[in-house]
């Protein structure tokens, strides 16, 4: 069966600095590991998807990326080298890498014109954004025209998390909470929120957002957000869709990407259907050989275990 992940990330020695806040929040061997590992592009990397049973990475720039960069023409300059880095790999591999490129979004303009030149001249097949751009968010009203561009070039957007701006008092005290095993990922669903309840999805209501971990909880609270929504005070928000959830089924895939266990997909099966969910590994932060023996091994049916393996993909990234 072919498998392509989508949350496969690498990183280049010129912006290894940007990880930094990552790396705190790691145990250190495991950050070394990681590194080293992110820094490979093509040599064990190939050697594990072989060993795994996984044909195709889409390969993204790791967390916070680009975006921790405060001079919006250093973003631009550095985000324009490393899609071009990103496009050379795969060039040279074509039948095992995709991409999603990076965007410099502290400047709109130049992000929303790189997306362009990426898809049109690069071949890349969307981007991923790692949460905020120095405090800003998708839902940002000068970040329109990056969605108008994805939109109109049919390519998705895939929000994966990174370090927030600030913390929520509630984790005060507690800094084991704060990353990916916890607030990273209620910061992300948040975020899809916002997009949600700041129009972006009424002002484009065919744009495409790729989101990791099985969804970062979500496909797990639908009911629960169209209730509350009911009960709720709207603050002057209307929704197009009328409830949060139709967003959530028309607007948003999901990938398996570090979450491999069986409840949460059937979860997802259930709330979204099979036709947006997708394969991820979340490499190098989780190995590829759980991750695809995981996909091949679930209670799924076949039908459904190709859709998430490889159709999907091939449908929503032309691949």
């Amino acid at each position: 069966m072919r498998t392509i992940g989508l949350e496969e990330h690498f990183v280049t020695p010129e912006l290894v600095g940007y990880g930094a806040g990552s790396a705190s929040i790691a145990q250190p061997g495991a950050w070394k590991e990681a590194s080293r590992r992110l820094l490979d592009l093509t040599g064990e990397r190939i050697a594990g998807m072989d060993a795994a049973g996984l044909d195709v990475q889409v390969l993204s720039l790791n967390a916070p990326g680009i975006q921790a960069e405060p001079d919006p023409a250093v973003a631009v300059a550095r985000a324009v080298a490393v899609n071009d880095l990103l496009a050379a790999t795969i060039a040279e591999h074509p039948s095992r890498f995709a991409g999603f490129c990076a965007l410099p979004l502290q400047d709109p303009q130049a992000a929303a014109k790189e997306l362009e030149r990426c898809v049109h001249q690069l071949g890349l097949r969307g981007a991923l954004v790692n949460a905020h751009t120095q405090g800003r968010y998708l839902d940002d009203p000068e970040l329109r025209v990056v969605w108008e561009y994805a939109e109109g070039l049919d390519v998705p957007l895939y929000l994966h998390p990174a370090n927030g701006v600030d913390h929520p008092h509630v984790l005060s005290g507690h800094p084991e909470l704060i990353g990916p095993m916890w607030s990273w990922g209620t910061d992300t669903a948040s975020h899809v929120l916002r997009l949600i309840f700041g129009g972006v999805f009424d002002d484009f209501p065919e744009a495409k957002l790729l989101l990791g971990h099985m969804g970062e909880g979500l496909p797990y609270v639908l009911w629960r957000l169209d209730s509350r929504w009911g009960f709720h005070n709207h603050h002057g928000i209307e929704l197009h869709r009328d409830n949060p959830s139709e967003y959530l089924r028309h607007n948003l895939y999901i990938t398996t990407s570090g979450v491999c266990s069986a409840p949460p997909l059937l979860c997802a099966l259930l709330a979204l259907g099979s036709d947006h969910i997708l394969f991820g590994t979340d490499y190098p932060f989780e190995e590829m050989d759980t991750a695809t023996e995981f996909l091949r091994t679930a209670p799924i049916s076949d039908e459904d275990r190709a859709s998430i393996a490889h159709v999907n993909a091939e449908r929503l990234l032309r691949l």
